[in-house]
C-alpha cells in the first residue's frame, strides 16, 4: 500500500518493512559487536518503541535484559513540551550498560530529559538507539550511538508510531502528505 487514511489524514509510504528489518539487523550487528563484554539492560520507550524493540532483541547474540518506561511528550501531532515519566524502573541498573531504545527522535528533548533520569540510577555507561531520527530539527548535542533512518521533519505513522492511537499495527511506515497539516 503506498497511501493509507487514518482518522481524517492521508499518509504516504516512507519506508518499507523490508528495508526497516534489514536496517535494524545492522543495528544489531553494531551492537553485537560493541556490547558483547557489557553487562547489558536495554530501557524502551513506549508505546511506539514496542515494534523496533521486539525486533532488535531478536537479533541480540549476547545475554541482556529489557524493561520499560513510558513517557509522553505528543498529543495530536504536536511535540508538547512538558515530559512526564509515566511508569518508573523497578530493575538495578548501577554498573550496568543502559541502551535507551526510541522509536523517534525529533528535537532531542525527550531524550535527553529520559539520559538525566537515568543518570540517577549511576550506569556505567548509557546510549541511545532510535530507529527514526529527524535530523533537520534536531537540537541536542546529545550523542545518538545508532540510528535507523534519518528521516525528514514529517509526521510518521506505523511500526509502533500512532495518529490519534491508530496505525501502530503496520508494518511500513508512512509520512503525512504535504498539505494535510
Amino acid at each position: 500500500m503506498s497511501e493509507i487514511v487514518i482518522a481524517d489524514k492521508r499518509f504516504s509510504l516512507l519506508l518499507t518493512s523490508e528495508k526497516i528489518q534489514q536496517q535494524i539487523e545492522l543495528i544489531a550487528e553494531l551492537m553485537n559487536d560493541d556490547l558483547k563484554n557489557h553487562e547489558v539492560i536495554f530501557i524502551g520507550v513506549l508505546n511506539g518503541v514496542f515494534m523496533f524493540a521486539a525486533d532488535l532483541l531478536k537479533r541480540i547474540q549476547f545475554n541482556a535484559q529489557i524493561s520499560f518506561v513510558k513517557v509522553s511528550s505528543y498529543q495530536g501531532m504536536e511535540s508538547g513540551a512538558k515530559i512526564k515519566r509515566l511508569i518508573g524502573i523497578d530493575e538495578e541498573l548501577k554498573g550496568k550498560t543502559v541502551i535507551i531504545l526510541e522509536d523517534i527522535i525529533d528535537t532531542g528533548r525527550t531524550i535527553e530529559d529520559i539520559i538525566e533520569q537515568i543518570r540517577g540510577y549511576r550506569p556505567e555507561q548509557i546510549r541511545v538507539a532510535v530507529l527514526l531520527l529527524k535530523h533537520e530539527i534536531y537540537k541536542s548535542n546529545l550523542t545518538i550511538d545508532y540510528v535507523g533512518f534519518r528521516i525528514p521533519n514529517r509526521f510518521v505513522v506505523g511500526y509502533g508510531l500512532d495518529y490519534l492511537g491508530y496505525g501502530r499495527n503496520l508494518r511500513n511506515i508512512y509520512a503525512l502528505e504535504e498539505g494535510e497539516l
